[in-house]
């Protein structure tokens, strides 16, 4: 699966949407599920998620009062985290359900990761968590996240993973290709949750993740496996100008 330079995807499934038609897509999707997200979240990740996310806002290793923006934020669990280690958190989310039923306090506001409402350089972080699949242009979404922020800020994206060999392995395919969608199905929306295992087409391999990151404008790019490959940890330092920029 590779990325062109417009952004789009080759070698997906015909029925996953691209361009326009994805961004509708995964907007009005996250508007349907937004109530129960987080609910379906602790249930289907066996209450891992959270810890992952600890770990995502730790690996930015930034000092205390640092400004650090929670990307794609849905309902907020970044930015709370980011708070308990007196880290400044705002959140941006392209689905307005989720941002209605973010975590009270956090400012947030309404935007599409191609185009973020902050000024070059301005923040000090930016973490993510389990949206680069959903990312219409991933290459020029990490552009701009690297725009926004500061020369040596830092980058975390949390993502899923799947665990390379064995019984791990075996059990994940069941547990997230049969076991999610009928437990979202039950909790929140059938046809979301259907997508969630299938989204993971658009995710592509670690190497060319690294090769979009340092692209964009990341160097000392880091990749974790989290509890045995479940999810992966993704860090970089804002470096220089993007590769090609004038």
């Amino acid at each position: 699966m590779i990325e062109t330079s417009g952004g789009a995807l080759s070698g997906l499934p015909a029925d996953l949407p691209t361009g326009p038609d994805k961004t509708a897509s995964v907007r009005a999707m996250f508007d349907t599920i937004a109530v129960r997200y987080d609910l379906v979240n602790r249930i289907i990740t066996l209450g891992l998620d959270r810890s992952w996310r600890r770990r995502t806002v730790a690996a930015l290793g930034l000092p205390a009062g640092s400004v650090v923006l929670d990307l794609a934020c849905g309902t907020g669990d970044l930015a709370v985290f980011a708070r308990h280690r007196a880290l400044r958190s705002v959140g941006v989310d392209l689905s307005s359900g989720m941002l209605a039923a973010r975590h009270p306090g956090i400012p947030a506001a309404e935007a599409d990761a191609l185009a973020l409402p902050l000024r070059d350089g301005a923040l000090d972080g930016v973490v993510s968590g389990f949206a680069l699949r959903n990312f219409t242009d991933l290459g020029g979404s990490l552009a701009e996240a690297a725009r926004v922020l500061r020369p040596g800020g830092r980058l975390a994206l949390l993502e899923v993973a799947t665990p390379e060999r064995g019984l791990l392995r075996r059990g994940f395919e069941v547990w997230f290709g049969r076991c999610v969608p009928a437990i979202g199905g039950l909790i929140s929306d059938r046809d979301a949750y259907r997508y969630l295992p299938r989204s993971t087409a658009y995710l592509p391999p670690p190497d060319e993740l690294r090769t979009l990151l340092r692209r964009a404008g990341f160097a000392t790019v880091g990749r974790q496996l989290l509890h045995g490959g479940l999810s992966q940890l993704l860090t970089a330092t804002r470096a220089g100008m993007p590769e090609g920029a004038l």
